[in-house]
């Protein structure tokens, strides 16, 4: 067998390795965030009540994307360690099990979007309101349509973890540019039945959505069969090995928890404001959007430190850890008090870009 070169991660000087790491995954978690924004921008143009909607669905969207990014945590860590331990078998294992999860986690979610989405939104909704009926009818065509199509965004991220936990992580920012530029161009057409198009509402921002999903997927296929040379995927190799899956899970449960924890308060809060007024639902559903932007560069130099972390253990290389842990707590201070000084400055300037009312602006 050939031998393998020396991964970057365990040479590279750590503060270039960890901006080299970490720069295309925070870009890639910002765009994760656009898509929710961007939706939620051309949706409150058809009314009040859609942009509620689409609220109203951001906690089952939030869980979905715990689920895949806590499971590819937990295959990134395990994949990095396998790599720096030089232990190829295990590190090919462990991108073929986070690729099956996914699949089962995928087909999870889409029976809970055909079967689900109306009670979801129902419980949420006083339905003795007036507009309850026309904000359950949104929420539930554009959360079934989210759902059932979303292997494409569980698959996108289970194998941009594959390539950031090889250093690929430049090809990780070109999927999810793409995907974000599709979204971007077709939600005013598929919303307002721009260019020929038929006008689909709501569900065409949907559609918008799950489209540049797939398409970032399918370029995170091809990447992954072309450029990364560290790991073989193979439908064969997919058979359920208890073991690798146990190692993914104990890394990645804390990891799904600590992001399902937000899905939860969120879902408890529409819960409590949706009684007052569906405005309130809707001011807090912009509010949680926007700052998933500030939030999600953090998420992103996060999932930079952890291959890194992980090499440098299999490797035994206990300093380059220990600076790789302090440079990214400072950065992650720097990113969060930018984001604050942001939002106490222009509040209503960032409320302004979703069409707010004069009542959302006042709450």
């Amino acid at each position: 067998m050939t031998e393998r070169k020396e991964n970057k991660m365990g040479t590279m000087p750590v503060k270039k390795l960890l901006i080299t790491m970490s720069l295309p995954m925070m870009a890639s978690m910002l765009v994760q965030a656009l898509y929710n924004i961007v939706d939620s921008i051309f949706v409150s143009r058809i009314s009040e009540d859609a942009l509620t909607a689409v609220s109203l669905a951001f906690p089952i969207q939030t869980l979905m994307i715990a689920v895949a990014g806590g499971t590819g945590v937990g295959v990134n860590a395990l994949l990095s360690r396998s790599l720096g331990e030089k232990k190829f078998e295990e590190a090919d294992r462990a991108a073929n099990m986070g690729f099956l999860l996914m699949l089962i986690s995928y087909v999870a979610f889409a029976v809970f979007g055909i079967f689900g989405s109306r009670m979801f939104f129902e419980s949420q909704v006083d339905t003795s309101l007036p507009n309850a009926q026309e904000i359950v009818s949104y929420g539930t065509s554009y959360l079934q349509i989210c759902l059932i199509f979303s292997f494409g965004i569980m698959l996108e991220m289970m194998l941009e973890r594959i390539l950031q936990a090889t250093g690929k992580t430049f090809f990780t920012m070109i999927t999810q540019g793409v995907g974000a530029v599709v979204n971007i161009i077709l939600d005013p057409i598929l919303i307002f039945g721009l260019c020929g198009a038929p006008r689909l509402g709501i569900a065409g921002a949907a559609a918008a959505t799950v489209v540049g999903q797939i398409i970032a997927m399918s370029l995170a296929v091809f990447f992954n069969i072309t450029k990364n040379t560290d790991v073989s995927l193979s439908f064969r190799k997919m058979k359920p090995h208890g073991a690798t899956i146990g190692i993914i899970y104990r890394v990645g449960i804390p990891s799904i928890i600590m992001q399902a924890i937000g899905s939860v308060m969120t879902y408890g809060m529409n819960k409590i404001l949706a009684p007052f007024s569906t405005t309130a639902v809707a001011v807090f559903g912009v509010y949680f959007k926007l700052n998933s932007f500030i939030f999600m560069p953090v998420f992103g130099l996060n999932n930079g430190i952890i291959p890194i972390i992980a090499y440098n253990y299999g490797a035994r290389k206990k300093e380059r850890i220990i600076q790789t842990i302090r440079f990214g707590i400072a950065i992650s201070v720097s990113i969060m008090f930018i984001g604050m000084c942001i939002f106490l400055a222009i509040p209503d300037k960032l409320l302004l870009l979703f069409d707010a009312s004069p009542e959302m602006l006042k709450i």
